[in-house]
Order: C-alpha cells, then structure tokens, then sequence
C-alpha cells in the first residue's frame, strides 16, 4: 500500500503500536485528529508476545480487595495503594469493552474461562489459549485501522521529542526516507519497555527503550528505573529464541526439577513454583549456582506430565507448536529453561490521568511508571495498566476538548514563535553525509557487547563491584557514539528543527534509525546501572548480593532527572 501523507499537525500523536498506544487511540474522543507512530506493523510489540493473559477480580469467589491485596504484597512496598485501587477497580470495565469488541477470551460454557497464575490468590486471569497479547493486539489494531479519524504512520523511527520552553510541542521522526517534525498538541509514549538492553530477554527487537530514552534526554522525571523483572521460565536451548513459557503453566500445575528430577523450588520459598516471579528467578539461579557453577548455558527443566494432556492441548498450544520447532516434544520431556528479562517496572513517571512532569507529554502502558507494579509486578497486571491508564488519558484529553472547543480549528498549527524554522542548506549535513553506519561500524558491535554487560553486571543479582565498571564502561561508550560522524550530524539535525522534511536516502534510513536505536540502548543501560547502584538494598526484581536484605529505609521511589538520582516517599506522585 502506499505511505499516507503526513498533515503537519495532529491533536495527540501516539509512539507505540502496542496494546497501551492501540487501546488509548481507541478511546480518545473521535473528534481528535490522532496520529498514531509505530516502527514495524501493528503486530510487532511485546503486547503481541504476552501468553499468559489479563487479571480482573470478576469471579464469584473473587474480589476487588483480594486482587488489591495480592497486587501490594507483590510490590514489596512500592505501590501506590490508590492507582493500584484505580487498576484493579477499573478492570471489570476495560474486559468488557474488550469483549464488545470481540476479543475472543476463552469461556467455560457461557461463562469467561479464569485460571491462576503466581502471587495470586484466586483464579482470575482471562486468557485466550496461550496467545491472550495476539488475541487483544489483532483486534485492537482491526479496530484503529477502522476508524476515519486514527492515521497509522507505519515503518517509522521517533528520533526525539520536539521540545519547545520545556513543553512537548511534537516529534522528530524517520518516515519514507525523510527526517520530519510532526506537531501535535498531545504526545503519547507507549513505546513499551526495554528488553533489548540484556543479553537474555523475552522481549521483541523493537524492545529498545525509546519512550524512556526520549523522555529522559527532554528532561521528563523517571521512576524506579532498577526495577526489572526476570521471568523464570524462557525456553533456553542453542539457537533458539528466550521464548517465554508462560506463568499459566506452572498455574496449571507444572513443575521445576533440575537434572537430578528433584523438585528444588521448595528448597528456597514454601510457595515453590508459585512464588512471585523474582523469588523463583533468583531459586533457579542460585540452584544453577550450586548445581551447574562452571555452566553459564546450564538449565533447569518444567515438567508438564502433571498437567493433563487434554488441558495441554486446549490452553497451550503455542507452546506446544514452538517446543516442536526446537525438537522439543513436551508430553514426552520436560522443557529447558532458565530466567531472561522480561518486564521492567520503572519509567517516566505519570499521575493516574499517566501525565508525565512535560507539559502535554503522556505515558501509557510499559514506558511509564504509574505506581501499580511497585519493585515486582504481579502476573497478568500489564495488559491491565495498558487498557485502564489509556481509558483515564482519554478522560482528561476529553475535558481538554470540552474547553478548547471554541478556540480549536482542524487547521490549528503551534504559534510562530514554537515553529520549526526552515534550515539553510550549509546547515543540511546529511544531504552529502557519506557514513556507513552497519554492522561493521566501530560503535554498532557494542550493541552485543552492551547487553552482555547488562546480563552480567546488572542482571538477577547484583553487586557494587560489577556495577561501578559497568557505568564506567557504558559512559565511555555513550562518550564514543556521540564522537561519531553520524551521531555529530544528526545532533546538528536535531537541534535545528526544520519546517520542511529533511531527505536522506533508502540505504541511509534504516541506518538511522539503528543509531536512534543504539543511543536509546546506550541512555537506558546508563540509567538502569546508576539506579541499581543507587538503591543500596534487595527489593523486588532489584536484588544486591552486596545488600540482600529489604532496607525500611529504602521504601521509596528512585527519582531520575537529568543528573539527579533521590529518594523519595513512595506515597509521593505528581498532581
């Protein structure tokens, strides 16, 4: 199909094509003119990825309280007690919704299918099959695709944002070989998280940081940004993928033995299997540790055969259909696997309307830090925050509209003053940039060398002395790419905004939005090691081998501006 034209002015641009940027499109009043931002297709987002489903206290047996209560204890501290009432009230809504849509969760006659995963306390997980993101991304996406008012911008890179007197006027983006600024009046990041920055991870290629990284670079306040959650259980075998085996099967009743067929997870939490994500994380690597030392390939195993075939069958065949493309048959031999990153609860900070502390800035979804996960996010809680967050952005930008209604024209432009002014052609350094950014560009290798940094130096267990080399090391690469050619032009580029789109070329493009891709990668391991290092305490998905005890001190958030890393009460988020 060929690319749309792009208008120079939307009401609300939306970066990220994920469950958070669909639904929050979808909610949005259709009078806005919404642009909505995503690097691949529709399809390609973590949200895509998510097997295991959605929670929603709907059950007889169930309750508002009981899921409240099951979302705090797994945050160990942190969360903030009314965004999580907010979540989890909201819930029963935001599925219903998702029902008239069509999203086809599974039932049990008429009545929606629930099962249990980890840290919960009744079954109250929807799902479809095992492939619940898919289910909801595919119809989310049929619906904005749908709607006259919604322009898809596909096969584009977000640069930066387009800041103007410390308000977020639009952004900067690669789209059809051209460099442009797009204006809007709102900006939303739902870029997701940040997987990509560890050698293990669960998370698609396109899991790179971007939301976070620009708002930071804009001067946005972060939050908790050490907090990353390392799901257990990823399908670890040579060649193949960290596919993630969900939380859902060892709800189902599977379980960890290691090479002797014991079952260890006992050994270090009475709940076993089913202990919070970062407790069985951290059972299996110490049980690696102690079982397999010289190992760094070594595994454990999930067990199925507790799990009868026909429920098998019927909740877990995507799994089943991957663990034969590796010669895994899974009724006959348990999987191998073994802890990747997989969720990060920190990013930029947001109220419960998921404003950020930029003028006209908003974050949904991963990319922000709403307060529900706090330092360990409870299973099948994400898709959750990305529809009822998207919902609360749509009623403040409902009542925006309700009072610039008068004022508002679809032809409204930002003041002369905030216009990007066209560039003179001596400025123009890509016109006849001749660089060779690729594989064989003296800064693209650290991309590989950087993630494995990160899993060594920052990964399940932590320590002082891994980390002070680490920052040291990411800032003498941060230091050389930003000596590059290629980074000292496109800096010049982003610093002089330009009315007219700024052409570069098919082969140059995609070379672009690598380099947009490694600094993001480069600025997020940055602020993921300094804010491990930071936090002298275990809490959550952030464990320090040097500090392994939870500090009453240290109950607080980690707030990132610019430079400054502080404490602050947990209690404490913007109005």
């Amino acid at each position: 199909m060929p690319h749309p034209t792009l208008p120079d002015h939307f009401d609300v641009l939306i970066v990220g094509g994920g469950a958070a940027g669909l639904y929050t499109a979808l909610c949005l009043p259709q009078q806005l003119n919404i642009g909505l931002i995503t690097k691949e297709n529709l399809s390609i987002s973590a949200s895509d990825w998510a097997q295991g489903g959605i929670a929603a206290a709907i059950a007889p047996e169930d309750s508002t309280t009981l899921h409240i209560a099951d979302t705090l204890q797994a945050g160990a501290g942190l969360c903030e007690p009314e965004s999580v009432a907010l979540l989890v009230e909201m819930a029963a809504s935001c599925i219903g919704t998702l029902v008239q849509m069509g999203v086809g969760f599974d039932r049990q006659g008429e009545t929606l299918a629930l099962t249990l995963e980890a840290a919960h306390s009744r079954r109250r997980v929807l799902h479809a099959a095992d492939a619940t993101g898919r289910a909801m991304v595919s119809t989310l996406a049929a619906q904005v695709l749908s709607r006259s008012n919604i322009q898809v911008i596909s096969q584009a890179f977000v640069l930066d944002l387009w800041m103007q007197a410390q308000d977020c006027r639009g952004v900067c983006l690669v789209y059809q070989d051209e460099i442009r600024w797009l204006a809007a009046d709102h900006v939303v990041l739902a870029t997701g998280g940040g997987g990509q920055v560890f050698a293990q991870t669960t998370n698609p290629v396109v899991s790179t940081g971007d939301g976070v990284a620009m708002a930071w670079r804009a001067g946005a306040q972060l939050r908790d940004l050490e907090f990353v959650q390392f799901h257990p259980t990823a399908l670890t075998k040579p060649g193949a993928p960290h596919f993630l085996i969900s939380e859902a099967v060892r709800g189902e009743g599977a379980h960890l033995i290691d090479a002797q067929g014991h079952r260890f997870a006992f050994d270090y939490h009475p709940a076993g299997e089913l202990a919070p994500r970062d407790v069985v994380s951290r059972s299996i690597f110490r049980h690696l540790q102690k079982t397999a030392p010289d190992n760094p390939q070594a595994t454990v195993w999930l067990d199925l055969k507790p799990i009868p075939e026909a429920t098998i069958r019927h909740r877990f065949p995507n799994i089943i259909r991957v663990c034969q493309q590796w010669g895994i048959d899974l009724f006959q031999v348990p999987i191998p696997v073994a802890p990747a990153a997989h969720y990060w609860m920190g990013g930029v900070t947001t109220n419960p309307h998921s404003q950020t502390s930029i003028a006209h800035l908003y974050a949904v979804g991963e990319t922000a830090s709403t307060g529900v996960h706090g330092a360990n996010r409870l299973a099948s809680n994400s898709l959750l925050e990305c529809l009822v967050f998207g919902a609360q952005l749509s009623h403040h930008l409902s009542e925006w509209l309700e009072q610039t209604a008068d004022s508002r024209t679809n032809s409204e432009i930002p003041s002369q003053d905030s216009a990007p002014q066209p560039m003179i052609s001596s400025m123009n350094p890509l016109m006849n940039l001749a660089v060779n950014w690729s594989m064989n560009s003296p800064i693209a290798p650290s991309v590989h060398a950087l993630s494995t940094l990160m899993w060594q130096s920052a990964g399940i267990c932590r320590e002082q002395r891994s980390l002070d080399p680490a920052i040291a090391q990411v800032k003498t690469w941060r230091t050389e790419f930003a000596d590059h050619p290629l980074s000292q032009s496109l800096q010049k580029v982003l610093s002089a905004p330009s009315s007219a789109p700024l052409p570069t070329n098919p082969t140059l493009s995609p070379s672009i939005r690598s380099w947009g891709e490694t600094r993001n990668l480069l600025d997020i391991a940055y602020l993921i090691l300094k804010s491990a290092a930071f936090r002298t305490e275990s809490r959550g998905g952030h464990y320090r081998s040097d500090y392994p005890d939870t500090d009453p001190a240290w109950q607080a958030h980690t707030l990132v501006q610019d430079e400054d890393w502080k404490k602050s009460h947990p209690s404490q988020i913007l109005q």
